[in-house]
């Protein structure tokens, strides 16, 4: 983690900063830790699986084994980052999943214990454990992706829907604690440098499943390109204007 507030002129956008993406193997981790390192970014590719991770980021990537949802790896990952790199600058929480039922009645423990554990007890260990650096960062971001559903949930996907507003709320009270330290008040006069965002899909898609079905049209998908592109973005970004916010990326079309 760099303590410059800024790349060198000339530098790509991210130069100096290390980002540790979660649920680096799936293709949205794929495509953000490309996108991070074209710009510049030091990634942490992180996930549960070494063998997806293999094919995440070019050969001198930073690849982590972890189960988010054990604290004390979690914990032991964040001290090893401190070493390492004198902690992150960003982290990118794409751990998830989808279970559903068809009605209330149907919605059993063993779906809610999954979506539990990967939408929210990893959002919750990732952010406790990483939380002092992001803190430090000169641009400290946190950022999640949530879903169109927690605006407009079903019966049938309402385990679903509470994880996400759950871990949304998570997001905002992170949010919170940024701005309440950084705050550019009196006792603290510089300005925030730190942030904690949501971003908002309907679902994800990529050019493997667009490959597949050549025919479907994908109406209101977003796609993971277009998520990393906004994750770059993000650092870019005043952090006191997106701290706290959901950031819709639902194509129009």
């Amino acid at each position: 983690m760099s303590t410059e507030p800024g790349a060198p002129a000339g530098a790509a956008p991210l130069t100096g900063r290390t980002v540790l993406v979660a649920g680096a193997g799936s293709a949205s981790g794929t495509a953000v830790c490309r996108a991070l390192e074209a710009a510049g970014a030091k990634v942490v590719a992180v996930g549960r699986d070494a063998a997806r991770l293999a094919n995440t980021l070019a050969d001198d990537a930073d690849r982590r084994t972890c189960d988010l949802g054990d604290s004390g790896e979690v914990a032991a990952l964040a001290a090893d980052l401190q070493e390492t790199y004198g902690g992150i600058d960003g982290l990118i929480h794409l751990v998830g999943g989808w279970r559903a039922g068809t009605d209330i009645g149907s919605q059993s423990e063993q779906d809610w214990d999954f979506l539990e554990t990967n939408i929210l007890r990893t959002l919750r260990n990732v952010s406790r454990s990483f939380y002092d650096q992001l803190a430090a960062s000169p641009v400290g971001r946190l950022a999640i992706v949530s879903s169109t559903a927690v605006d407009s949930p079903t019966a049938a996907g309402a385990g679903y829907a509470a994880a996400k507003a759950a871990a949304e709320a998570w997001v905002r009270a992170v949010a919170a604690g940024f701005q309440g330290s950084q705050s550019g008040r009196k006792e603290n006069p510089a300005p925030q440098h730190s942030a904690a965002v949501v971003f908002v899909v309907k679902a994800l898609v990529d050019s493997a499943q667009r490959t597949a079905a050549p025919d479907r049209r994908f109406p209101g998908y977003t796609d993971v390109e277009d998520l990393a592109d906004a994750v770059v973005r993000l650092f870019q970004q005043d952090a006191a204007e997106v701290n706290g916010q959901r950031i819709r990326l639902v194509p129009s079309k």
